[in-house]
């Protein structure tokens, strides 16, 4: 086992409120990770503890082999470098290109030049299925499924190790929602990444997804693949996956 991320015994308060009381997962080399939950279970705040935007309260989070509570300004930035994030609703700057967008961790990170910028830019559209001159265009030109896409072209732009991404299919119509996740796949293929993913969607869960976690009562009730967690007899396991459709879903998949 190749383990690129772990959390042990993580506790979350926001004042008297806590939002994780002992959460606990591994995240292994090359495989799509997921991470669902009821909602207010706390899996944003999660992803946002694991690439350093939140701290936890309590308990341990390792990325790459880096202790992020004992982390130094340098470690923690070139830790920073082999990650690229997705936000939900991609999070371009709405005053800058698509192509600025992709440059923006080029300019922080590197000193290389405009001309490499440029042709690095117009790869990473490329890469994820867009044509390089919409790299002129801003983000209130493009359609919601152009977006995530530019947003994981600049997510990608430092060849990370790690890519995070939060309801990378939300929003998307059943045909661009799978052909998100097959680009998905593609990526990690291509790229050997990691990726970690919060998704509530079922058939990502089911195509896509190699293991994951299952937060509710501010733990995690069920980890593993999909074989594994369908065995947990948790209320929002139950709830969530054991219904006619994803028991029907779960033989296709088994068939294939």
């Amino acid at each position: 086992m190749n383990t690129v991320i772990e959390a042990k015994n993580i506790v979350t308060r926001f004042g008297n409120r806590t939002i994780h009381d002992g959460v606990n997962l591994h995240i292994e080399k090359n495989e799509i990770y997921g991470i669902l939950g009821e909602s207010g279970s706390g899996k944003s705040v999660l992803m946002k503890e694991m690439i350093m935007l939140l701290e936890p309260t309590a308990g341990e989070i390792t990325v790459l082999g880096k202790n992020l509570d004992q982390i130094g300004f340098k470690d923690a930035q070139a830790l920073r470098r082999d990650w690229g994030v997705l936000f939900q609703f991609g999070a371009l700057f709405s005053s800058l290109s698509v192509a600025e967008n992709i440059e923006v961790q080029l300019k922080e990170y590197t000193k290389i030049s405009k001309e490499l910028r440029d042709s690095l830019v117009a790869s990473k559209l490329k890469m994820v299925g867009l044509d390089p001159q919409v790299g002129s265009l801003y983000p209130s030109q493009l359609s919601g499924g152009m977006i995530k896409r530019a947003a994981l072209a600049r997510a990608l732009a430092m060849e990370p190790k790690l890519l995070f991404l939060d309801e990378p299919t939300s929003g998307l119509d059943p045909i661009g929602a799978r052909n998100f996740d097959k680009l998905i796949v593609d990526l990690r293929d291509l790229l050997g990444i990691t990726v970690v993913m919060i998704t509530h969607d079922l058939e990502s869960i089911f195509g896509i997804v190699d293991r994951m976690a299952i937060l509710a009562d501010k733990k995690v009730v069920a980890e593993g693949s999909i074989e594994n967690v369908l065995q947990s007899q948790h209320p929002f396991v139950e709830d969530f996956f054991k219904n006619e459709y994803t028991k029907e879903r779960f033989e296709k998949v088994k068939n294939v």
